[in-house]
């Protein structure tokens, strides 16, 4: 093979006269014949990374031989240099974009202190904002309850939503999409994804990152693109490519078709947990195969987005015919799709052909037919279960209470909250219409969903309720209260709001209420801080089961309740025939979407502020200045005589290390709040106060479900202080270790941060001073963004539980001796002194690319950032919380 570094880019330019001029694309095909690639081997994600580093390496703004990895690329080789990916956009939604723009706002503030022009740290790619994250669900069960929560969440969220129009004014490229229009992901399917993008003069595949893992959902569209933290995404704002460490490609082949009555969520919850079990985490997934014929691109985009939870990078599905017709549908015009068309089979990646030749890491068959209808909980979405078996799954995990005298206001395993949400199915019009079937089917047997039920119902944009208005099936739905309360992601990321009085009193105790919902996540307390257990499922199965009204209910045989003439009536009773949901499919209005976005009546009267530099409030208690540009870990380097802040078991989520809900009033950040003269009721969320890190810090471990080992007796933020062994508050004890000069660092079991690219989970845990996490294994986004916040991840080589490891133990401390130079995957010693005797073990550092060993050497991003954006030397602050 020739040197491929050595062969110019710009020899494979071609040229292409167009409706918008003429345009430059670079041949993938000519390049790959003078490389000696053979690229019909090359999966479809490396080739379109290719095209994207090649395209800015002709254009200038890449070095060529940073393509060379993309190019080589074989499966199974041993690991030579990092995927250099620019992408061409991304996409944020509030509850990380905030932060984003706050961080950037900062660092404009950090360029006027460094006597530097604010206004040129300014993005060099398009990006676009979402507000979805905000709106919770105060009213429901009503007709005015859609209006009623917007207004509360303009009412709340004015300061926030003045900054985010400030940030429109301030930075070039930026689109923002107010409140009210639905969820980032289906917005962007149905409004923002280009399929292929035209910039500067230049035409490629469209690629994106996102500040939301759900990103992903884009793949089924057949963008490339994915979730990271909103870190790594200033980065790429501020022009530098993504670095990725190579990964593993498995090809993912779908065989067969759903058998009737299960729907897109059933196999989405059955990929998840078949691909959990195979381990699949980093990997990219490209889906192709015979079962592709049978799935909407709808299907497509609700698999796709439920990589995260399989703990895949990315899970790609072909631009096909089916592809341009959906975007046809949701009114794209005809000469961008005939671009599409044209410049992607130039290149290779158009249509389900080819995928045979291609050279997998490893191959991988799912039988769509094998599924049936299922759910998945009571605490993890891989969590399989089928209907006959929920009942058993909820006790294993949840055992009946000791009974007692009086009798209870709730029975446990009681459903009490049911919620239609989430991007994942409600962007999905064959799951939505056969909720909308099943709803009109329980209505004119005469069911009724149980009082005492919360019922919400949030789709992901506004097409949905048009279309279910024009085929009658809005209406049903409503009768059985769910009524459209929101468009946003509401129940999902836990903006459930109040339950019933009685209802929440009676979740303190050992009785346990459920939620189901048509989410995609549902750890523990992530829906709603008092609920412990909660089910993922279909939209349908979501009324079926608050008609039932018990998880218990055994939805294959057990009556769903009785009609007037009091005889029961089942599921299957009122499940949608196949061929009624084809006929309702065929009656869909042929547009769908909206060209413009919703402007809701009070947005253009938010105050705002104008100019390249943001004015900071002072007592303002949601937007202070980030402090990250001050304070820096310093190098990681060796440690001596660390203390354990936490140590913690498997599956830690970053719902468990920054919850995103609502602040309970017993909640050290509550505490802080009130402090400043703040009622409870407004509180708000920990989402809402992300650009107040004085609440973010003592918001981090919030979850009142944690178990910190070195505190067996209670659960949530809270450690022990060694050797005096007092307990506290989490912040007040790593507030006392820094006081005492110690370093800081974390223990964990497996999969430590799961769940959503959550910057603050990071940011929160730098800011108690830790300096590295010790863990049995990481998930992809969260190990990076604790590298950019100079926290090192070290994955432990021994099979040592360290919950168990340090069980009733007294005293504990830690030495951390790192191999050096500080390399990739450099091996570290770890020596456990506890209660005198010595444990040793090993690991390596998961810092996986040259760029990431740099931010550890650095302190972390924002040091970098003032190093090489503004040629400032930052210096090293203490290892302290902020006070």
């Amino acid at each position: 093979m020739p040197d491929i570094a050595a062969i110019a880019p710009d020899s494979a330019i071609r040229h292409v006269e167009t409706d918008q001029g003429r345009l430059s694309w670079v041949s993938l095909a000519d390049y790959a014949a003078r490389a000696g690639i053979a690229l019909e081997k090359l999966p479809r994600s490396l080739r379109i990374i290719l095209e994207a580093g090649l395209c800015a390496a002709a254009r200038g703004e890449l070095d060529a031989g940073a393509v060379q990895a993309a190019a080589a690329w074989q499966p199974g080789s041993p690991r030579s240099a990092d995927l250099v990916f620019p992408v061409t956009r991304v996409i944020l939604q509030d509850a990380a974009g905030l932060p984003l723009l706050a961080d950037l706002a900062a660092l404009r503030d950090a360029a006027a202190k460094a006597g530097q022009d604010p206004g040129a740290m300014q993005s060099v790619i398009p990006f676009a904002l979402v507000v979805d994250h905000s709106v919770q669900i105060d009213s429901y069960g009503t007709s005015e309850a859609l209006q009623l929560n917007l207004d509360r969440e303009l009412d709340r969220n004015e300061e926030r939503y003045g900054f985010l129009k400030w940030a429109a004014q301030a930075f070039d490229g930026l689109t923002l999409v107010p409140p009210g229009n639905g969820i980032i992901h289906q917005v962007h399917l149905e409004q923002l994804a280009e399929i292929v993008s035209v910039r500067n003069g230049w035409i490629s595949a469209d690629t994106v990152i996102g500040s939301d893992s759900h990103t992903t959902m884009v793949n089924g569209l057949g963008v490339l693109g994915w979730g990271v933290g909103g870190i790594e995404a200033e980065g790429a704002l501020l022009g530098d490519p993504l670095t990725v460490a190579a990964p593993e490609i498995i090809g993912v082949a779908l065989t067969g078709r759903p058998r009737p009555g299960v729907l897109a969520t059933d196999l989405a919850l059955a990929l998840t947990r078949k691909l959990r079990q195979l381990g699949v985490t980093g990997a990219f997934l490209e889906f192709h195969g015979p079962g592709l014929a049978s799935l909407s691109v709808e299907d497509r985009a609700t698999l796709a987005n439920m990589a995260p939870e399989y703990g895949a990078t990315l899970a790609l599905f072909p631009v096909d015919e089916d592809v341009l017709s959906y975007l046809r549908t949701t009114g794209r015009p005809e000469a961008h799709l005939s671009l599409i068309r044209a410049h992607l089979e130039r290149q290779g990646l158009f249509g389900r052909d080819g995928f045979d030749a291609i050279a997998y890491s490893r191959h991988v068959a799912f039988d769509l037919g094998a599924v049936g209808p299922s759910v998945a909980g009571p605490t993890r979405p891989d969590q399989l279960v089928g209907l006959e078996d929920v009942s058993a799954s909820f006790a294993r995990q949840f055992p009946e209470p000791a009974a007692t005298a009086r009798p209870p206001v709730l029975s446990h395993g009681q459903i009490v909250l049911a919620a239609i949400t989430s991007c994942t199915n409600t962007a999905n019009p064959g799951a939505m219409v056969t909720a909308g079937l099943l709803a009109r089917a329980a209505v004119e047997r005469g069911l009724a969903v149980p009082a005492g039920i919360k019922t919400s119902f949030a789709p992901g944009s506004r097409a949905v309720p048009d279309y279910l208005a024009q085929l009658g099936l809005l209406a049903p739905l409503a009768a059985l209260g769910f009524h459209v309360d929101a468009f946003g992601c509401a129940v999902c990321v836990g903006n459930s709001g109040p339950l019933a009085p009685d209802i929440e009193a009676a979740l303190a105790g050992e009785t346990v209420g459920v939620a189901v919902l048509s989410g995609n996540r549902n750890f523990e307390a992530r829906v709603h801080p008092k609920i412990r257990a909660a089910y993922l499922m279909s939209p349908a199965l979501v009324v079926a089961y608050a008609l039932a009204g018990r998880i218990g209910a055994d939805l294959s045989r057990a009556p769903l309740g009785h009609d007037a003439q009091g005889r029961p009536v089942l599921l299957r009773d009122i499940w949608p025939a196949p061929e009624a949901i084809a006929v309702a499919m065929a009656e869909m209005p042929r547009q769908r979407g909206r060209s413009a976005p919703y402007i809701p009546a009070r947005w253009n009267s938010l105050p705002v502020q104008s100019g390249p530099r943001f004015s900071w409030q002072d007592g303002s208690t949601f937007l202070c200045p980030p402090p990250f540009f001050e304070r820096h870990a310093g190098a990681f380097g060796a440690l001596a005589g660390a203390r354990p802040l936490l140590v913690l078991g498997d599956d830690i989520t970053t719902d468990h290390i920054s919850p995103v809900g609502t602040i309970s009033p017993q909640m050290p950040a509550a505490r802080y709040l009130a402090s400043l003269g703040i009622e409870p009721d407004r509180f708000g969320s920990y989402a809402a106060r992300r650009v107040n890190h004085e609440v973010m810090l003592r918001g981090t471990f919030a979850n009142p479900r944690l178990r910190n080992a070195l505190v067996p007796d209670r659960t949530g933020p809270v450690s022990r202080h060694l050797p005096s062994g007092e307990t506290g508050d989490l912040v007040d004890i790593a507030e006392r270790y820094g006081a005492e000069g110690r370093a800081v660092v974390i223990l964990a079991g497996r999969n430590y941060g799961t769940g959503s690219a959550r910057d603050w989970a990071a940011k929160g845990t730098a800011l108690l001073g830790v300096r590295a996490v010790i863990a049995r294994s990481f998930e992809r986004i969260h190990r990076s963004n604790l590298v950019r916040l100079g926290v090192a991840p070290l994955e432990l080589v021994e099979a040592v539980e360290p919950a168990t490891l340090v069980a009733g133990a007294k005293d504990i401390a830690i030495d951390i001796t790192p191999a050096e130079p500080l390399g990739i995957g450099s091996r570290c010693t770890i020596r456990l002194r506890i209660d005198g005797a010595a444990h040793v073990l090993h690991a390596r550092l998961r810092a996986d690319t040259a760029m990431e060993i740099a931010l550890l050497q650095s302190g972390g991003v924002f040091a970098f950032f003032l190093e090489h954006k503004l040629g400032v030397t930052p210096t090293a602050s203490v290892d302290s919380p902020v006070p």
